[in-house]
């Protein structure tokens, strides 16, 4: 496949680091909304919420809590916005979707534990696809569902398995710009593509530590330009790749101090005296410590959030102009 010299010369520059501990408490996916507003999904027992922000590091107010009840989180994983910012959220506990709109008031919940067309056993990604149905990672069943957005079941596929368009565990789910499906196989440490009915198209990765494999794969985003981002857990960094699956290159952390970490330590002259004799703590604090998930917007801005570090890093894409034919 034929490249453009400019995207070969694509590079990723640190914009800024958002949160911090205590605050945003064990991030687990985010939201981008209007006006460059953020949503937070968090998952701390006791503390579980949406945290709202904006793109300066300003707290817009919360979401949700821990608990049982309608409205409530115990395990949250994802999180989804539409064009109006109503908020649909997945929980693995407790096996359900939850709808808000911006404000926090709950719209509806569904779901329940089971294996039958509609149930869910511990539901992990979401996505809207192009007709504006959710798409459900059902991973402990192995799966994929399809619902309207208000809980009416469509359809499903997948199972538990290693071939071609089967299982192990999958988590974070995105769809590009043409409708295609794309799904982070946990255990299979692979990437998925599939059409918008279900049909398996392409793979890419495999166990490993080195370029192009993974080490249980959790979040997939997809840009404009059909550039695929992974946030690699357990090898704590981001791998981004052509359209194609052929690695591209990788990001493995360039931390700041947000604006509240600043405003932490600038409150404690004992912690800035310890920050400055402290060797190497700023090379240390740079890198990625459990990124869990990724999100990207159409100005080519890379969110990636960090649930061991409990904060978002924020690149940006940047291509190379370039004149002449491809290569």
């Amino acid at each position: 496949m034929a490249r453009p010299y400019g995207l070969l010369r694509a590079g990723f520059p640190y914009i800024k680091t958002l949160g911090m501990r205590r605050i945003t408490n064990f991030p687990v996916d985010i939201a981008l909304g209007n006006d460059e507003r953020i949503y937070v999904l968090c998952r701390q027992e006791n503390a579980v919420m949406i945290r709202k922000y904006n793109y300066m590091d300003e707290d817009l107010g919360s979401i949700g809590g821990w608990g049982t009840d309608e409205g409530q989180f115990q395990w949250p994983v994802a999180l989804i916005a539409d064009a109006n910012e109503n908020l649909f959220v997945s929980d693995e506990a407790l096996h359900r979707i939850t709808q808000f709109d911006s404000e926090g008031e709950m719209l509806a919940a569904w779901g329940e534990h089971g294996s039958n067309d509609g149930q869910f056993n511990r539901p992990t990604g979401l996505s809207f696809d192009l007709e504006g149905n959710i798409l459900v990672v059902d991973s402990m069943n192995h799966r994929v569902q399809k619902f309207t957005k208000d809980g009416k079941f469509i359809s499903n596929w997948g199972t538990h398995g290693s071939g071609d368009g089967e299982f192990d565990y999958p988590w974070g789910i995105e769809i590009d710009h043409n409708g295609d499906i794309y799904v982070a196989d946990w255990r299979n440490d692979r990437i998925q593509k599939f059409d918008r009915d279900g049909r398996f198209l392409m793979k890419f990765g495999m166990s490993g530590q080195g370029e192009g494999e993974f080490n249980r794969p959790t979040g997939v985003a997809v840009d404009k330009d059909g550039i695929i981002y992974v946030t690699d857990f357990k090898n704590d960094r981001l791998q981004i790749f052509y359209s194609d699956g052929t690695y591209l290159t990788t990001l493995t952390g360039d931390a700041t101090l947000s604006k509240w970490g600043r405003e932490r330590v600038n409150l404690e002259p004992a912690m800035v005296r310890g920050r400055q004799r402290a060797q190497g703590l700023l090379e240390k604090e740079k890198a990625f410590q459990g990124p869990i998930a990724v999100e990207v917007d159409d100005q080519g801005r890379v969110f990636v959030v960090e649930t061991s570090r409990q904060r978002l890093q924020i690149y940006r894409k940047q291509t190379a102009n370039f004149t002449g034919g491809p290569l």
